[in-house]
């Protein structure tokens, strides 16, 4: 089972938000995650990112692996 990191949409029609979720890399886009680990509003100034770094690093360190997106907004939280 190839676990991903990567977002699951959330929100209004034009007014999106993102959830921070470890899952199956078979699963659709807004299935059903194993965790939540954080969220992302790119609708507000400055985009509001909030991420639970303790999670994020157990699933990383079980082989879960980052979307390009998630792997960006690690790095600009200092992961």
């Amino acid at each position: 089972m190839a676990m991903k990191i990567r977002l699951t949409r959330m929100g209004a029609k034009k007014r999106p938000f993102y959830r921070v979720v470890a899952l199956d890399s078979a699963v659709r886009r807004d299935g059903r995650p194993v965790e939540y680990l954080g969220y992302y509003n790119p609708m507000v100034e400055p985009a509001e990112v909030n991420l639970d770094m303790e999670k994020i690093e157990k699933w990383l360190a079980q082989g879960a692996e980052p979307s390009n997106t998630v792997r960006s907004l690690l790095k600009n939280a200092g992961k």
